[in-house]
């Protein structure tokens, strides 16, 4: 992990007979302000996934434990194949684990909920459908009355700057805005947690700056739990508030860091700032090299 004499400081957990822990725990030394631990709301537990292929079975997911409390922003990243994707389709309920379970307020999650909203890697809108209309439709199916659901889909317009575009069709906005968008109608239905996949991956440097400013500022107005994917380091700390590194397959959580880059970019306003900070550069490439290791030592085990 970080050199003697870094201001990264790294603790070894011990394992508990309740949950396997990771075999790290890391925090970047501007320590948030410390809080009565709570009690998961997400909680996973053993989670494994095994998948059935013409050529035999592929484990992509093994032993995964994870906790996600009110206020939390966790951010998963790892190399292509580690299984990211593939556990925020089990949180969604759209894929079933093999191994373990997840609960979401103490109940099993076993199917798509209300109480998770997802965003898609591509915005997944409907284009017959204007702004506002695509932003309400969760709520149409779930039978909300019109007056109700336009006035939720309105406000979510609002918090993510686009009142002035809700009658407009999708193909007359910028990928940023559709992101916008889907993130708007993800949030029409208040969920308690906001799943997010590679939400901007597409999306221009600038824009993807602009957004990722944009999701803080709507976590730190909505106080969603949030679970995000992305394959950029620097994305990962910027946004999370718990960082979990995963391995190449089967997917394991190998580490686990504690952030407050995005509450600094909260409380200053100043993204270049934060991206900057000597910290948050040692914290990115340290995480850099814990990925870079792990493919090289994949790779090898694959080339032996």
């Amino acid at each position: 992990m970080g050199d003697e004499g870094d201001e990264v400081v790294t603790y070894r957990v011990q394992a508990t007979a309740a949950r396997n822990a990771p075999p790290f725990f890391c925090q970047n030394a501007a320590r948030p302000p410390q809080r009565a631990p709570l009690l998961p709301q997400l909680d996973i537990r053993h989670l494994g996934v095994t998948y059935a292929t013409k050529n035999g079975t592929v484990q992509a997911l093994a032993d995964v434990n994870l906790g996600i409390a009110e206020g939390d922003f966790v951010v998963a990243i790892g190399a292509s194949g580690c299984g990211k994707t593939t556990l925020l389709n089990c949180i969604a309920g759209f894929l079933p684990a093999t191994e373990g379970t997840i609960e979401l307020d103490g109940k099993p999650v076993s199917a798509p909920g209300a109480d998770r909203g997802v965003v898609f890697q591509k915005h997944a809108l409907m284009p017959w459908l204007n702004v506002v209309d695509n932003v309400e439709f969760g709520l149409r199916m779930r039978g909300v009355d019109a007056t109700t659901r336009r006035r939720v889909a309105v406000d979510k317009l609002k918090l993510l700057g686009l009142e002035d575009f809700a009658e407009r069709a999708i193909y007359e906005l910028s990928g940023g805005m559709q992101q916008r968008v889907g993130i708007a109608r993800a949030l029409a239905s208040d969920p308690e947690l906001m799943l997010m996949d590679e939400p901007l991956g597409a999306l221009d440097a600038l824009t993807r700056e602009s957004i990722q400013e944009l999701i803080l500022n709507v976590w730190h107005t909505t106080g969603k739990m949030m679970f995000f994917i992305t394959h950029s380091v620097e994305e990962a700390l910027f946004l999370a508030t718990h960082l979990v590194v995963m391995t190449p397959r089967p997917g394991r959580i190998s580490h686990e860091y504690r952030l407050d880059f995005g509450r600094r970019f909260i409380a200053g306003g100043d993204a270049r700032a934060v991206k900057s900070a000597p910290d948050f550069i040692r914290v990115r490439e340290e995480v850099l090299a814990v990925i870079q290791q792990r493919e090289r030592t994949t790779a090898a085990a694959v080339g032996a």
